[in-house]
């Protein structure tokens, strides 16, 4: 049975409290403005304890989104390898939702507020990352904190949509044109520039490469750390070995003595020197890709290789020319 009583709220305002008592349940008690919202509520919990299926919303109705993003922060946040995700919390703390309750958050509520975001040049991409983590914040709540009674808001929310991926690969003449730029240029980045299509591997894991972690009779290169979370080892073809064998050892045991930053400022050097245009360090690792699957590679073996963790992901990463699949077609 529901009892409803007027008290006093804040700044002297009345408000209503609603109390839903039933045997075998905790007792439940929220206020409203209005005696119909309290009475909409009540009978709302009286239905679903008479039919068995009522949980519990005390922790979701008392419970803030900053006070969540916080916990978020400090212990799911705070052991992951991307770090850069504890600015998107602050940025999700300081919008307006902040101080709701997380049962009252909508997927209206979180559209509006993410298209904040987008007002001030965020792409696409960023805003499927904000949305990504409040979608786990709000998980995380539901399924590890007492919050079971959460409806996800992220998932009511229209997903934008990410531009086609890049499909830029070398073309005619245009390695031996780099190469003999980078020859010119000098330094690391000529050998960097074939070891990239030779292993298909992120810049930031190519420039944390270091000696101890090759295993030069099994030809293979260990990467104990990636951006997904899970090691890898890569397979290294003849040319790659060549790369290596004609690199000096360095005292502090890294392979590369250029940072992520400098390979991608001397790889735009280069490219200006050897006249090509739209090309990035990050469509080696296209190039890369998609010759592997010329190749003869089937998807699960490129993969081990790449480290994509979906075929969805790889397919973005992949570019096959039509010329160049003609022969495999008899």
């Amino acid at each position: 049975m529901a009892t409803f009583v007027q008290r006093p709220g804040p700044g002297g305002k009345r408000v209503w409290q609603a109390l839903v008592r039933r045997k075998g349940y905790p007792q439940q008690t929220q206020t409203f403005n209005t005696k119909a919202e309290a009475q909409d509520w009540a009978s709302v919990l009286e239905s679903e304890m008479a039919r068995g299926v009522f949980v519990s919303r005390a922790e979701a109705e008392g419970t803030t989104l900053a006070e969540v993003l916080e916990r978020y922060a400090r212990e799911v946040t705070s052991v992951k390898r991307a770090k850069g995700e504890i600015s998107i919390i602050k940025w999700w703390a300081a919008s307006p939702l902040a101080g709701r309750p997380m049962a009252s958050i909508r997927g209206k509520d979180v559209a509006d507020t993410i298209k904040e975001k987008e007002t001030v040049g965020a792409s696409p991409k960023t805003l499927l990352i904000y949305l990504a983590t409040l979608r786990h914040v709000f998980n995380v709540a539901a399924r590890e904190w007492g919050m079971e009674s959460l409806r996800n808001p992220v998932e009511m929310v229209r997903k934008p949509r990410l531009p086609a991926g890049r499909d830029r690969r070398l073309v005619d003449d245009e390695q031996a044109r780099l190469l003999a730029a980078a020859q010119s240029y000098g330094g690391e980045i000529g050998p960097l520039i074939t070891w990239a299509i030779e292993t298909a591997m992120r810049r930031g894991e190519i420039a944390a490469m270091r000696w101890e972690h090759l295993d030069r009779k099994a030809r293979v290169l260990l990467i104990p750390e990636t951006k997904t979370g899970t090691p890898r080892r890569v397979p290294l073809s003849t040319a790659a070995l060549g790369v290596l064998d004609g690199l000096p050892r360095r005292l502090d045991g890294r392979v590369w003595g250029m940072r992520p930053d400098s390979i991608s400022q001397a790889f735009e050097r280069v490219c200006k020197a050897a006249g090509i245009e739209g090309l990035t360090f990050h469509d080696l690792r296209h190039e890369a890709t998609s010759r592997l699957f010329e190749k003869g590679l089937n998807p699960m073996q490129v993969a081990a290789i790449t480290g994509h963790k979906t075929l969805q992901m790889l397919k973005r990463y992949t570019h096959l020319r039509a010329e160049d699949l003609v022969g495999m077609l008899g």
